[in-house]
């Protein structure tokens, strides 16, 4: 089994040029103009361009919100350099919301994008 993770945006560029530039993320496919795959660490993170106000599915009265919003589901991005890694994401646009550096434990910054999208991003493990 093999799985992927889709990120709803916007704009296609927009969310590109964040997913690309902050975390090195490189394109590997654009099946169409509005969906990019992106390799994540040999996993697949798919950008799927959707306009704000759509319905997400059929039958929901909820539509897509790009300010802050929760999610039961996020993404981890695990980094070498926890430090640089979140320098770069502050300077794309992405908002630190809360960080953890715990003696022991990696540390941890939990974080928005800029389509309000919530996600984590966590450095080794202090030590290594």
């Amino acid at each position: 089994m093999k799985f992927s993770v889709t990120i709803d945006v916007p704009l296609i560029d927009e969310g590109l040029r964040f997913y690309r530039d902050a975390l090195g993320l490189v394109e590997v496919a654009r099946p169409i103009p509005t969906y990019v795959i992106l390799d994540c660490g040999g996993a697949q993170v798919g950008l799927m361009e959707k306009p704000a106000g759509s319905v997400p599915a059929k039958g929901s009265s909820d539509v897509r919100r790009y300010e802050r919003h929760w999610t039961p589901v996020h993404i981890d991005f695990h980094v070498d350099d926890f430090e640089l890694a979140l320098a770069n994401l502050l300077s794309a646009g992405a908002k630190c919301e809360q960080r953890f550096e715990v003696e022991g434990r990696p540390p941890i910054a939990f974080c928005s994008d800029p389509f309000g999208n919530g996600f984590c991003i966590l450095g080794p493990k202090a030590g290594l």
